[in-house]
Parts: C-alpha cells; sequence; structure tokens
C-alpha cells in the first residue's frame, strides 16, 4: 500500500512521452479512542492524519506514546482497524487504569493535521513527562554516525520507487538497524517506528539511534524524548525549537548526517569522536 501508479507525460531534451509513474500513497486515517471514566465508557474521535497506508496500528500506538498518554502495551486495551480492510479508521481502547480525561482536560482540544502536535505543548511540559532512562551512558563512535545514510538507502525500498517517502530507522549501538518505516510524513514514520517498539515490549529505546531523512523539528524531538531514545539524527538540518528542546530532554541532536560528516547540536558528550 505505499505506491500507486498513475499515467502521466514526460517532457525530457525537448521529448515527450507517456510513462506509468510510481508515486506515494496517500490517504487520511482517523483515529478514534475508547476510554474509560469511573464506570461509564467513552468515545471520541483523537485524530485524524494524512499518511501512507500500511502499520496503522502502529501509527496510533507510537502517536499514544508521543502525545504522552500511554507509556506500557498494557495500558492499551486493543487496537484494531475498523470496517473492512483496508480501513482507514483505527480504534483504539485504553486500559481502565488509564486517566485520559485529565489529559483531556489539560489538552483541551487535538490538532487533526499531518505535521504532528505543533506547539499545542511547552518546551516544560515535555521534560516533565519524560521516560526514566535509568543509568544514562549510552555511547555510540562518530564512524557509526556516518555510515547511517547508507545503511538507510539499503532499507528505503518505498523511496526507491517513489523519490516520496520518509523513512524513520532504530539503529542500535553496534549499527544494526533494528526497524524501518516508511510514510509521506516524516513524523508519522516515526510514530510508526515507536509504536512498533511499543507493541513489542521495547520501549524506553535507551540505547537506540533515531535516524531520519528529514530535517528535524520541535515535534520529532518530542516524539524521541516520549520514546526514551537518547539520540536522533536526521538527514537535514533542526529548526531552532528543535536545538533548544533536545538540549532540555538531555536529547543528542545530530543533522546535516553525511558519509563523512555531520553537525552535533545537543548531547555532545555522547558522541566519541
Amino acid at each position: 500500500m505505499l505506491v500507486r501508479r498513475y499515467s502521466m507525460k514526460r517532457l525530457d531534451h525537448g521529448g515527450a512521452e507517456r510513462v506509468v509513474d510510481t508515486v506515494a500513497a496517500e490517504e487520511p486515517l482517523e483515529i478514534r479512542l475508547t476510554y474509560w471514566v469511573k464506570e461509564a465508557q467513552h468515545s471520541q474521535n483523537l485524530a485524524v492524519t494524512m499518511r501512507t497506508p500500511g502499520h496503522d496500528r502502529e501509527l496510533a500506538a507510537g502517536l499514544l506514546v508521543s502525545e504522552g498518554i500511554v507509556r506500557e502495551r498494557s495500558e492499551i486495551a486493543s487496537l484494531r482497524g475498523l470496517g473492512i480492510e483496508p480501513s482507514n479508521e483505527v480504534a483504539a481502547e485504553l486500559s481502565r487504569d488509564v486517566d485520559f480525561e485529565s489529559w483531556r482536560v489539560e489538552r483541551s482540544g487535538f490538532v487533526s493535521s499531518s505535521c504532528g502536535v505543533c506547539g499545542k505543548r511547552s518546551r516544560e511540559a515535555i521534560t516533565s513527562q519524560l521516560p526514566d532512562r535509568g543509568k544514562d551512558d549510552f555511547r555510540v563512535d562518530a564512524s557509526l554516525i556516518q555510515q547511517l545514510p547508507a545503511l538507510l538507502r539499503e532499507r528505503q525500498a518505498g523511496f526507491a520507487q517513489t523519490g516520496g517517502l520518509h523513512a524513520a530507522a532504530l539503529v542500535n549501538a553496534g549499527g544494526e538497524i533494528e526497524a524501518v518505516f516508511e510514510d509521506i510524513g516524516r513524523h508519522n514514520a516515526l510514530d510508526k517506528l515507536i509504536g512498533h517498539a511499543l507493541l513489542c515490549g521495547g520501549l524506553p529505546l535507551r540505547e537506540g539511534i533515531l535516524f531520519l531523512s528529514s530535517r528535524s523539528s520541535f515535534e520529532l524531538v518530542q516524539k524521541t524524548a516520549m520514546a526514551g531514545a537518547p539520540v536522533l539524527a536526521t538527514v537535514g538540518g533542526p529548526s531552532s525549537l528543535a536545538i533548544e528542546s533536545a538540549r532540555d530532554c538531555g536529547i543528542t541532536l545530530l543533522g546535516f548526517v553525511r558519509e563523512q560528516r555531520f553537525n552535533i547540536y545537543a548531547g555532545e558528550w555522547r558522541i566519541n569522536s
């Protein structure tokens, strides 16, 4: 479901031809949430996001983690698609002990967009909700960081076909890619990765590098922090708020990662040069 094929006209060096092109798929996904308040069950539309179909359960689970609604797999009672598959709706039911009502009141609304929850949460609020990293002694060699672009390209099947999909990869300290997810939205790709880790019992990501084929933003740092990952590296550059948030959260933020170089914007003590 990552791609679609369309007939189109290509102009090149003064000539024209009709060919079939492969493009990234994009469809809306509605995430519906069921939760408990005392003994009463409630349901509401949590978010609508434009995404590339596929791994929708992981996307929904990752969003719940990124927004601080859940931290453990046991806090999600069920997670399923609605209607006939493939479906553009996912229903998540929270466990009875999850206090979603307090979260909802605190947030007083949710954004329906493909760009994440832009500007909805202060830097101070993020740092107050971070998972415990335990003994924070994760280190990584600079030479490994320089290998990340080549490692990721080998796993970007959708991008190779379309040129229009972002990728988010989880890399361990040995330089092995443990998981990769692609999506037309960089935030969605990371949420799918985080959701995958949650459903597999792999959170927090205390000894993992998150590597994205995009720039870094405040929202991506927020998601990295909520997943408990110590390092966020991106092919593109960071925003000012991404840098400030990474420093607040104790995250190592790397940008412009290439085969021979990269920049360290926060947490340089984790990088062995």
